[in-house]
């Protein structure tokens, strides 16, 4: 690839909901550019942008792809990212290092729940906007009908400015309206008009004049006498209006048909800003004052990683955005969020997963490198001399959880290396490993996303997993206060065993863990045997009397007993005060106790009352709810077991319009008709575990 300045250069990331045709679009683009000499298909997996062995087998997009296109002296770094929201992390990624964005929406679903996401994502990164209506040689293609829905949903500033001529299977080429022109098929052939179309675009056409004269007074001032206003004004006003995020132009096509690609580009180019016209903000790590930085090769140098993935034969490759400054092949540059001096080898541009060497990646520029050492995603890269940090992408929370066991020996010895790679490649990945329930759980945003980690784990790493709902780690208390007696008794042929105690156990507070006390008192028990009972205790409240769950928020106090001076033992009294505890345990009225979860969800007002009716099926309690201009948070408490799925309760319910987030508060008693179930389940799953 030429090199290109700055000014040249475009950053342009593509949103929408999954199957708008994102993916057909950028290889349309990249035909149209003369990357490719051949039109790749989704449904045959020779896309450039979904290469990933995953995609190909779910037809989705599941990774960030970047995707240079050269066009007319320019150079835009396409950056397709998935539609499906399992993939969130993605999205943020690319939406963070892109100074622009392309909403794709198809021409026959209109506006869907993943299109709303994606541009609340990006409202929220204030980037400036193209929308482009795809698809519009499909059946059931209306550009009037979702042109209105755009209005509605995503705002009055969307306005049209290309009509498409004819649809579905007459769909034939596009007018731009701006110059009055046809451009027809694949070519775009520029024709005059067609008089089908010409009363509509004319009327497109002067909503696009009162849109642009809200933001220009010298158009103001001519609409208001009458007078024409030039393709040339309009531009000029337009660019300025997209850049401030007044208007958002609603353009058309196919990708398919590569039929108003060539146009894409154009508007592209014309009205979405480049690195050059930026201002960046970034913290002096000296001053620790927040500065802004321009696009300048020749300032000082700031880059952020955004992505990094984890190859078994090549490597670590890091992907990064350079904000100024420059970064050249075999050099050093400075880690300032690591703190730690990095070497950079061959630079290389990357389109999908082909890689082009290149000398340096300049300021405003994408650009990726292998085998670094200490970096990761999110690190910024600067100089020693003027560390500089830019601030990070906020990926998403995860909020499905699966508990995973390797297959194998051999797939456990390869677990504890291969997990700690994923989790660097995808920071919506967690991984935690849960003292109670002994099971290692795997943190995603989803089970599309846990599953697709499972697949890469045995392509990449030879590792293969079984993935399971994460038990629930319930405890047992008691709600009695008792004595209970235990003696030890064993003759052998020599010394015998002789251990005694009386234990006394009384409920505690909630969260106040476990105490072992003693008051002896006459040396009925030696000194010294008393750590022994101690461990006798502590071993048997790991196992509590109802279901084998541990014991907690109980005071365990030896009180009396007796020994014998030949055969009593420190092994004595540990049994003696584990039977003790057992009998103990089953005399002071147990029960189960269970993780309460706190719960917070947002979800447009229309969803309120499904979303607190599905909340009481579950043993759930709302707290409250608070509205905020057409959304409600809703507060509540649910106990673990009834809500570990809700991610995909939630996208059910609200069709994906709601998230939530959730963390642990309170132990509480379970209701006895449950924990019957538990315990009747407990026991057949030990019983199995024997059998």
């Amino acid at each position: 690839m030429a090199n290109y300045t700055t000014e040249q250069i475009r950053n342009v990331v593509l949103l929408s909901h999954s199957g708008a045709g994102k993916t057909s679009l950028t290889e349309a683009m990249l035909f149209s550019a003369g990357v490719i000499n051949r039109l790749g298909r989704v449904e045959e997996g020779t896309t450039v942008s979904d290469y990933d062995p995953d995609s190909i087998k779910r037809r989705i997009s599941i990774n960030l792809s970047l995707l240079p296109c050269p066009w007319n002296g320019s150079k835009i770094n396409m950056i397709d990212t998935p539609g499906y929201p399992d993939f969130l992390g993605e999205v943020k990624a690319g939406i963070r290092v892109a100074d622009a964005a392309v909403t794709v929406v198809c021409a026959a679903s209109g506006v869907e729940v993943g299109t709303e996401l994606s541009w609340g994502h990006a409202e929220e990164a204030k980037l400036p906007r193209l929308v482009l209506v795809n698809k519009m040689d499909r059946e059931n293609a209306d550009f009037a009908r979702v042109l209105a829905e755009i209005q509605k949903k995503l705002g009055k500033k969307c306005v049209a400015i290309q009509v498409p001529i004819g649809a579905q299977q007459e769909f034939q080429g596009v007018v731009d309206i701006i110059a009055m022109k046809a451009y027809m098929a694949s070519k775009g052939e520029e024709r005059e008009v067609p008089s089908g179309v010409k009363a509509q675009a004319d009327s497109l056409r002067e909503k696009l004049v009162e849109a642009v004269s809200d933001v220009s007074d010298e158009i103001m001032a001519k609409y208001l006498d009458g007078k024409e206003v030039t393709s040339e004004e309009i531009r000029t006003a337009l660019k300025r209006a997209v850049a401030a995020g007044a208007i958002v132009p609603v353009l058309v096509g196919s990708g398919l048909q590569n039929v108003g690609v060539s146009l894409l580009f154009r508007n592209i180019i014309d009205y979405l800003p480049s690195p050059a016209a930026m201002t960046y903000k970034t913290t002096d790590l000296q001053s620790k004052s927040e500065i802004d930085v321009k696009a300048d090769p020749s300032a000082p140098l700031s880059a952020l990683v955004f992505k990094t993935s984890a190859d078994p034969y090549v490597g670590k490759l890091t992907y990064f955005r350079v904000y100024s400054g420059m970064i050249s092949s075999n050099s050093q540059v400075f880690n300032s969020t690591k703190n730690a001096q990095e070497r950079i080898g061959q630079l290389f541009l990357v389109r999908g997963k082909t890689q082009e060497t290149v000398p340096q990646v300049i300021a405003g520029d994408i650009g990726g490198v292998a085998k670094l050492a200490a970096t990761s995603t999110n690190d910024t890269l600067s100089t020693k001399e003027r560390p500089l940090s830019l601030a990070a992408i906020k990926f998403p929370p995860p909020a499905y959880g699966a508990a995973i066991y390797p297959k194998t020996k051999a797939d456990l010895d390869k677990l504890g290396l291969v997990l700690p790679r994923l989790v660097e490649e995808d920071p919506t990945l967690h991984v935690r490993r849960e003292m109670d329930t002994a099971e290692t759980i795997l943190w995603g945003l989803g089970e599309t996303q846990i599953e697709v980690v499972a697949d890469r784990m045995q392509r990449k790493f030879g590792v293969e997993i079984r993935r399971e709902i994460p038990r629930v780690p319930y405890k047992e208390t008691v709600t009695a206060k008792v004595q209970a007696e235990y003696r030890h008794k064993k003759q052998t042929g020599g010394h015998g065993q002789f251990g005694h105690v009386w234990l006394e156990l009384e409920p505690l507070k909630r969260e106040s863990g476990f105490e072992f006390t003693e008051r002896i008192v006459g040396g009925v028990i030696p000194k010294n045997y008393i750590p022994g009972v101690e461990k006798g205790v502590m071993e048997a409240k790991q196992e509590g009397v109802l279901a084998g769950f541990p014991v907690v928020d109980v005071r365990a106090t030896l009180f009396d007993g007796s020994f014998h001076p030949v055969d009593s033992s420190d092994m004595s009294f540990k049994i003696a005060g584990l039977q003790a505890f057992k009998k103990g345990m089953a005399e002071a009225d147990p029960v189960l106790l269970e993780p309460v979860m706190k719960i917070k969800v947002t979800v447009p007002d229309n969803y309120t009352g499904d979303i607190i009716s599905d909340l009481n099926t579950k043993r759930g309690r709302v707290l409250g709810v608070s509205p905020q201009g057409g959304i409600s948070v809703i507060e509540a408490m649910a106990p673990l077991a009834e809500v570990q799925r809700y991610a995909a309760d939630l996208r059910s319910i609200t069709q994906g319009r709601g998230v939530y987030s959730m963390e642990f508060d309170h132990y509480e008693e379970v209701p006895s008709f449950i924990t019957q179930k538990i315990v009747e389940a407990r026991r057949a799953e030990k019983a199995a575990e024997k059998a």
